[in-house]
């Protein structure tokens, strides 16, 4: 029979009464800057795609190929990044990944043809894949369950307003210095965001959930002691978790879980084929259809503000209707928009009907993607659930580029546009019968699927070091 384990230093419960100070500020700050950076590095291949195309040193295939090189990459780092996530804790994990798409840019920017720069790719699609998997997660831990979906929200913002960032920066940089450069630029600031990074602190839900209390204790104690600058405390809801020790990531495919991550995987694959066979190839289509390189990076560019604005809109919507009303709504709005982006004639008509496909896409990245994903797992298998959901859309997503291709040559933008409209549909459906909703729940209490029992004692006022 499996052991019982008993988690005592109720965690969640202190951290989710506290009050947002300068603490969670400087938390969001250095997760923050990792996921820019990573935003920033993904979103960066279309313009340079673009570039290297009209220049005659890649073709469609090979373009394709660097695309797919990406999420293979992205795939792998998820996954592992998952378990050495749960594993080693998310510190540990955060920075490793950091390191290794920083490093692998830099070479980038020296790749001396197209073979190269795709096998660096793949490099720096490990440490991508593994940042996005772990930065949302780990702030999931530490917000309170009051205000998670307006944090998870803002660093929504903050990651996907690299793709007006970058897009600006392509804009000008690929035209008159060269696409080396985008390489260069985000691989010698990430290493400078590893440095700043190195004394974030470990969750403390993570350490608590490994029995390693003392260490827990002595976090909280420290953000409770900063917190209570700003008055009394509020009382702490004692709940004593007896949770069953974490199993293996294969009990993520069974009962309890396997509806929750079906979900999760579900939402990945949408978001990915929305991001990456629409919005990644937007500079590739524009040039297809007779545009030059400048004019079509300037259209996508402006299309581009639909993500801050669009993860904007999310972190409104999160804590008022919900995450699953936003998600099926953003799901419908973009399937509408991506049917009549087509038909839109060129000038502002199809950059305002861009413009609201992408916020559309980009309110469903914030509040499913971001926010949802996270909230549907316990702490021992927060990471590794949320591995195995990217996991399951990075494949989806590198398989679907050779399909973009193809849909392309067949019926245009046209077709690939139909496509992702069927898909957006069917997410909808799929949450309108089976999602549920997370907002302002516990972590914890949005975690017990019947296999955790949880012992509520009265509230009363706890006095912890520093409160």
């Amino acid at each position: 029979m499996a052991t019982i384990q008993a988690t005592n230093i109720n965690a969640g419960g202190r951290l989710d009464r506290l009050p947002i100070c300068g603490f969670h500020w400087r938390i969001l700050a250095l997760i923050g800057a990792g996921m820019f950076l990573d935003a920033f590095d993904i979103y960066l291949a279309g313009g340079v795609l673009g570039a290297v195309l009209k220049e005659g040193w890649s073709t469609l295939q090979l373009n394709a190929t660097f695309v797919s090189a990406t999420f293979i990459g992205m795939t792998l780092g998820a996954w592992f990044s998952g378990i050495l996530g749960d594993r080693f804790g998310r510190r540990f994990t955060y920075q490793v990944n950091l390191a290794i798409f920083g490093l692998a840019s830099i070479a980038a920017a020296l790749a001396p043809n197209m073979v190269v720069l795709i096998a660096c790719r793949f490099v720096i699609g490990i440490g991508l894949g593994a940042e996005i998997v772990v930065g949302y997660a780990t702030l999931t831990e530490f917000v309170p369950a009051s205000s998670r979906g307006r944090w998870i929200g803002l660093l929504a913002v903050i990651t996907n307003f690299s793709l007006f960032v970058s897009s600006m920066v392509g804009l000008w940089v690929i035209p008159n210095l060269g696409w080396r450069y985008m390489f260069a630029l985000v691989g010698i600031l990430a290493m400078i965001v590893w440095v700043l990074r190195k004394n974030m602190p470990e969750s403390p839900r993570w350490l608590a959930a490994q029995g390693r209390s003392a260490e827990a204790e002595k976090i909280l104690q420290n953000i409770e002691a900063e917190a209570a600058r700003k008055g009394l405390l509020p009382p702490v809801q004692i709940t004593v978790h007896v949770e069953q020790p974490a199993g293996t990531i294969w009990k993520l495919l069974e009962p309890p879980y396997l509806g929750r991550t079906l979900l999760g995987c579900l939402l990945h694959i949408v978001v990915g084929f929305s991001l990456y066979g629409f919005i990644g190839w937007l500079p590739t289509f524009l040039i297809k259809g007779g545009h030059s390189v400048v004019s079509s990076l300037g259209y996508a560019t402006l299309m581009s503000l639909g993500g801050p604005v669009g993860s904007l809109i999310g972190l409104v919507l999160a804590d008022i209707v919900g995450r699953k009303a936003s998600i099926i709504g953003s799901s419908l709005a973009a399937a509408a928009f991506g049917v009549a982006y087509p038909f839109m004639p060129d000038g502002a008509p199809v950059v305002l009907v861009g413009f609201c496909l992408v916020s559309a896409i980009y309110v469903m990245l914030a509040t499913g993607f971001a926010m949802h994903v996270p909230e549907l797992f316990p702490t021992r298998y927060r990471l590794r659930g949320t591995a195995i959901c990217a996991t399951a859309g990075r494949i989806a997503t590198a398989l679907v580029q050779f399909a973009v291709v193809a849909i392309f040559a067949w019926q245009g933008l046209l077709g690939v546009l139909g496509t992702l409209a069927g898909i957006l549909v069917f997410q909808a459906l799929i949450f309108l019968v089976f999602g549920f909703e997370t907002k302002g729940r516990a972590l914890e209490d949005v975690a017990n699927t019947g296999d955790v029992q949880a012992t509520r004692r009265s509230e009363r006022p706890i006095v912890h070091a520093g409160t």
